[in-house]
């Protein structure tokens, strides 16, 4: 996204613009005169804010959304096109790059691939085609934010997954919808809206919209919810099922990250054996050895040795390891469910 290093009023002038707010509502917005706004509109370049209103004016433009950063680019530099059918290779291309960097939790270069789209172009101005690929962007910025733990507020993984979902609603893609809708059940979850999250991974595990295994994810984190709440035995059952699913379709990741889930559920239950069955599973038969994935299977096997008095300083060296993992990769969220296990044994 575009950012400004010097502020003069041609620049305030057009954040007024994309912002689409009146002189006086920006001026409220910011926090200023409105004759200072009204002094940035009429001499443009020849003013500059002084050094205070400078932030203010960084700040508003880091906290617009995405759509007021592409007019407000496209207001800066006019002479830039808009994206040619020639340029959706590129883009796509760009999108498939994102999505390796994404599960090698490569954030910073995954964001760099997808804003240089996203703040490059007005979905307004966007065919269909390219409508589309400014949505799967959308959607892989909301997965890079919700994996770093932004779930919530206006630049987070919520709000990203909502602008895409309007977008998907307009091209009238209905399994891209329902994947949004799956995505935001997630958000909820981590969220801790876990009543809300596992009514609508229940509603999401019955959608036709859904592939198989996408309906099979639905119903394993209806499990995942529950147990959460502390409802372990159901939940186990439900995970069961979906363990089932995994195996039938032949995905041997999902069936994995089953028994790991299902190990949780019974070390909430009590059941210490059947939760070191089921993570040993987990963490013999995974084929997928991301950081993200390592730190979950360790954050899992930890907190489950850390339940035994007599494996308890195992679990705390698990954990302290997970816990690197997780800072080195900017994993927000498992590093706070570290420290919250962490917490738990304290009390």
């Amino acid at each position: 996204m575009v950012s400004v290093q010097q502020w003069t009023g041609r620049e305030a002038s057009a954040l007024r613009a994309a912002l689409r707010m009146s002189t006086r509502a920006f001026a409220g917005h910011l926090g200023v005169a409105l004759r200072t706004v009204a002094k940035w509109e009429s001499l443009g370049t020849e003013t500059q804010p002084r050094p205070d209103t400078q932030a203010i004016l960084d700040t508003a433009l880091c906290r617009a959304d995405t759509a007021a950063h592409a007019r407000f680019e496209a207001l800066l530099f006019p002479e830039r096109k808009a994206a040619r059918p020639a340029d959706y290779e590129t883009w796509t291309e760009d999108i498939e790059r994102a999505v390796v960097c994404v599960s090698r939790q490569d954030f910073p270069f995954a964001s760099t691939l997808l804003n240089r789209w996203l703040g490059g172009h007005d979905p307004h101005e966007l065919d269909e085609k390219g409508l589309y690929l400014y949505g799967r962007s959308l959607v892989l910025l909301g997965d890079v934010q919700r994996d770093q733990g932004a779930i919530l507020g206006p630049l987070s993984a919520r709000q990203s997954y909502l602008s895409a979902r309007g977008m998907f609603t307009e091209l009238d893609i209905p399994r891209r919808l329902a994947q949004i809708e799956l995505s935001l059940a997630v958000v909820q979850e981590m969220s801790g809206q876990l009543d809300a999250s596992a009514r609508r991974y229940e509603q999401l595990a019955a959608d036709e919209r859904l592939s198989r295994r996408d309906r099979a994810r639905a119903r394993l984190w209806i499990g995942t919810a529950l147990s959460k709440e502390g409802n372990n035995a159901y939940a186990t059952t439900v995970m069961a099922t979906a363990t089932r699913e995994f195996e039938e379709l032949g995905e041997p990741e999902d069936w994995s990250v089953a028994h790991q889930k299902l190990a949780l559920a019974h070390r909430g239950a009590g059941n210490l054996t059947q939760a070191l069955h089921y993570i040993d599973i987990a963490r013999t038969t995974g084929t997928v050895d991301s950081p993200m994935q390592r730190v979950r299977l360790d954050t899992a096997y930890g907190h489950i040795l850390l339940s035994d008095a007599a494996t308890r300083n195992d679990g705390l060296s698990v954990l302290d390891e997970a816990a690197q993992v997780a800072r080195q990769y900017g994993l927000s969220h498992q590093l706070r469910s570290i420290e919250g296990i962490r917490k738990g044994q304290q009390g």
